[in-house]
């Protein structure tokens, strides 16, 4: 049996080198696993960011239905970036502290050049507002950004990047919200990986797992975890069968699943292991079994929304509800069906732990068989067993350039749908291409109660951007209940009247809250405060003695004089403030 030992590499030693990767623009067909184009054919160049001169959409706004959605690739003064480029977003949410939200994408300096990086940027008030500071690494080639969260709140940031013509993949973590990150953990990978963080109560919680397709370390060997947190990753081995441009979740039980494409048989496969929560075990995979999705994978198809790349990821998840639909494994991917139609967003479930699935189950209502391209499908599940699914589609423009955000939902587990919504105005998919024919290979969702957090990517500024979108009720306490309902039934305090909760500010880091009593400082009234210094303290007391049965400069109660009650209210208060 081969070891399967640990292996850190130094981070410290890193390079800028320049490849050069060929790509023929063409249709994913039986037998064909075309390489998407992942290395740089530019050098950097530095580009200064620049201010938007001329009307733009504004960097917040709302959607079609209300909901608020939000530019996050902006400069420090929330203006849109002039002339760069921002595709293919993941995002992460902090399940102590919602409101608390990162996303990661490929930033293009500039369009002219198709040298990337790793931006990301961050928010801690639901995505009402947001700070790119810049990118990981600046200067280094960095591409196919994942993000995730532990249970503990602390972000990780999966970023494939290449040296001397090898790819591999470095995980950073942050623990102060996105803010700052370490130096990163090499993690083996390659083109294109995935990630998830078993943020369950079972003995698996806490450990890394991560796949990937090509171009990258080790052969057909394409699975690592971390049980150490991220200091270090185990030698890859493989797996029954390959999951191309797939994903991976864990159930309650710390179960793993992986869902991909198998280029090999041209089939989506779904790879299951029992014991990779063991972190003192081999892990095996005692599962493999090929999902219908009614169609093949969709990419690399001129004249297509997207002719330079995927037309979207394989998608996994799995309910962890706790209700009856605890434990089902949702599926979903675009794919070409047989016929005139060229592609469809499809769903399939099993509810008896992988072993069988469903017929497949188009989510997009539009007839059957038009020319409508539904692409780059993304699918989350809500903690109460909500099913959430997003795409970019064309029915109404007719044009496969022109896209406009839909969305379904299930609450039954996928049997019955809702029927679809559009979410956005029309853009156009071929704008802002930098020297890449495509806006990236996936959009990336998260799901709560309520409803939904999207990272996503559109061209209303006549450029690619990333966009926040939240489709849904915000519930940043996890309550189940509306926040605008909580504050008009005074169940939460909103002492700033900002439209969030005091607690979710306080939990997120967005208000201070220093002495620890639940409300937000800067609305802390000190009934104490005689000397007007915002706190309660030895000098009020001062005040308030030299007044004591004299004057009303101690008087605290409003009844004209200072006396006995005023020096009680005053001692209750004191340390109030500070």
């Amino acid at each position: 049996m081969r070891a399967f030992r640990s292996v850190v590499m130094n981070t410290t030693t890193r390079y800028i080198l320049v490849v050069s990767i060929s790509i023929n623009s063409m249709a994913l067909i039986a037998g064909a696993a075309p390489q998407r184009e992942t290395g740089p054919h530019d050098e950097m160049i530095p580009v200064p960011r620049i201010h938007a001169s001329s009307p733009v959409k504004p960097i917040v706004f709302e959607s079609r239905d209300g909901f608020l959605l939000a530019q996050v690739n902006i400069d420090s003064s929330g203006a849109n970036i002039l002339g760069d480029a921002a595709n293919e977003p993941s995002i992460a949410v902090d399940p102590t502290a919602p409101n608390r939200i990162v996303i990661g994408w490929r930033q293009f300096d500039t369009v002219s050049s198709n040298f990337r990086q790793a931006g990301y940027a961050y928010t801690n008030d639901g995505g009402r507002t947001w700070t790119f500071p810049g990118v990981i690494e600046p200067g280094i080639f960095r591409s196919d950004p994942v993000l995730e969260t532990d249970a503990e709140g602390n972000f990780y940031y999966n970023s494939l990047t290449v040296q001397g013509g090898d790819f591999w993949c470095d995980i950073f973590k942050s623990t102060d919200g996105g803010q700052t990150w370490d130096n990163g953990t090499f993690a083996f990978g390659g083109d294109k990986q995935w990630f998830v963080i078993d943020k369950t109560s079972s003995i698996g919680q806490g450990n890394i797992y991560m796949t990937w397709s090509g171009g990258g370390c080790c052969g057909n060997d394409r699975f690592t975890r971390s049980t150490d947190g991220n200091n270090s990753y185990e030698n890859p081995i493989a797996m029954p069968e390959q999951a191309w441009w797939g994903q991976l979740d864990v159930d309650n039980e710390g179960t793993l699943y992986v869902f991909g494409r198998d280029p090999g048989i041209n089939v989506f496969h779904m790879n299951r292991s029992l014991n990779a929560r063991n972190a003192g075990q081999i892990p095996v995979f005692d599962l493999s079994v090929p999902v219908d999705l009614g169609g093949d994978t969709a990419g690399f198809v001129d004249g297509s929304p997207n002719p330079g790349g995927l037309l979207g990821q394989m998608n996994i998840v799995v309910d962890k509800s706790g209700g009856p639909t605890e434990g089902n494994v949702y599926v979903l991917a675009t794919v070409d069906p047989p016929g005139s139609d060229p592609v469809d967003v499809m769903f399939a479930r099993s509810t008896d732990g992988g072993n069988t699935w469903s017929n497949p189950v188009r989510i997009n209502d539009d007839p059957a068989g038009e020319n409508n391209w539904q692409w780059f499908g993304t699918l989350s599940v809500a903690p109460n067993g909500r099913i959430d699914v997003i795409w970019n589609d064309t029915r109404n423009t007719g044009q496969a350039n022109m896209s406009e955000l839909y969305y379904a939902f299930s609450t039954d587990g996928g049997i019955t749908w809702s029927a679809n919504q559009q979410l956005s105005d029309a853009f156009n998919s071929h704008l802002g291409w930098p020297n890449q024919n495509k806006m990236g290979d996936y959009y990336d969702m998260k799901s709560d109660l309520l409803g939904a957090d999207l990272a996503w990517s559109a061209t209303f500024n006549g450029e690619q951007d990333v966009y926040f979108l939240r489709i849904g009720e915000y519930d940043c306490n996890a309550n189940g209940v509306a926040d605008s309902i909580d504050i008009a039934d005074l169940t939460s305090a909103d002492c700033n009247e900002n439209g969030i909760p005091d607690e979710c500010e306080i939990a997120a880091g967005a208000a201070a809250d220093d002495n620890g009593d639940g409300i937000i400082d800067d609305c802390q009234v000190c009934l104490g405060d005689l000397d007007g210094d915002g706190d309660t303290d030895q000098s009020d007391l001062g005040v308030l003695l030299a007044a004591y049965l004299i004057n009303a400069q101690g008087d605290i109660d409003g009844d004209g004089d200072t006396d006995q009650a005023d020096l009680g209210l005053l001692l209750s208060d004191f340390g109030c403030g500070e």
